[in-house]
């Protein structure tokens, strides 16, 4: 499973959920989406945006986490 650690990036950039929704202009349902990992898909252009505004890495904000689901995929 894909784990977006964007609440991680904000902590440490000081930044709040409405601060990056207006420097990226993604709407703050949409973050709010990203953050609780409830998101199904995530465009480049979003993620392009993300790290522009946070000055990180897509590593920095996106990690794999085995899960049984995953386990169970593989066999």
């Amino acid at each position: 499973m894909i784990v977006i650690n964007l609440d991680v990036m904000l902590a440490k950039r000081k930044m709040t959920l409405t601060e990056l929704s207006n420097a990226v202009g993604i709407t703050m349902a949409n973050l709010s989406i990203l953050k609780t990992g409830k998101a199904r898909a995530v465009r480049f252009s979003t993620l392009t945006a993300l790290c522009q505004v946070l000055n990180c890495q897509p590593g920095d904000l996106l990690a794999y986490q085995e899960t049984n689901e995953d386990t169970e995929k593989g066999s």
